[in-house]
């Protein structure tokens, strides 16, 4: 390949390197051109030649000097950074309330967890009570069957006893009897003799 060829694309190059380092300025000029124009400012993306164009700026526009399309890049870059700034200070806001519910979420996990634990403590104590509770039913009834038993028992035994008191009072009143009527046939006896 001939010496001037690898001089002439490699200046091409370097060309083509600038233009494109400088695309956001055209793309704003390009902008600033088509609103000062009247047409819609969604133009499709700028060519290399449509930039060449721009440039220069619309045939016979006395106002699209170098200034006024400075004037409007920084005025599209403010633009820009106010857009950023915006957009920084909602991702903080965004970024602190999502480790704020993070956080509130980890609290809340452990007292989940805590009261899980406690609800769990709470049912085996209420089982064990529940168990206590119908043993102590249990006994009493077991106790009110003794007691219905042992009154039973002491009612029959109060029965006997009056039955035997009774029985003996009888015995008493048919020996006093007896004797009385011995005692009445020996003093009989003894008046005779």
């Amino acid at each position: 390949m001939a010496l001037w060829r690898e001089e002439y694309l490699s200046a091409l190059a370097v060309r083509d390197q600038a233009e494109k380092a400088n695309v956001a300025i055209y793309d704003a000029y390009t902008r600033l051109a088509d609103r000062t124009g009247g047409r819609p400012t969604t133009a499709p993306p700028v060519s290399s030649s449509s930039r060449e164009a721009s440039r220069k700026g619309p045939p016979g526009d006395p106002a699209s000097s170098l200034p006024e399309i400075l004037a409007a890049t920084r005025a599209d870059l403010a633009e820009a950074q106010r857009s950023r700034s915006q957009l920084q200070d909602r991702l903080t806001r965004l970024s602190t309330e999502a480790e704020k519910l993070r956080k509130r979420n980890a609290q809340d996990s452990r007292r989940l967890h805590a009261l899980e634990g406690e609800r769990t403590h709470l049912q085996l104590r209420l089982k064990d009570r529940d168990e206590e509770l119908k043993g102590k039913a249990k006994l009493l009834e077991d106790f009110q069957d003794e007691m219905a038993t042992l009154n039973l028992q002491l009612n029959m035994a109060e029965d006997k006893v009056d039955k035997l008191k009774k029985e003996n009072q009888d015995l008493i009143d048919r020996w006093m009897a007896r004797m009385g009527k011995e005692a009445d046939a020996m003093n009989d006896a003894s008046k005779f003799a």
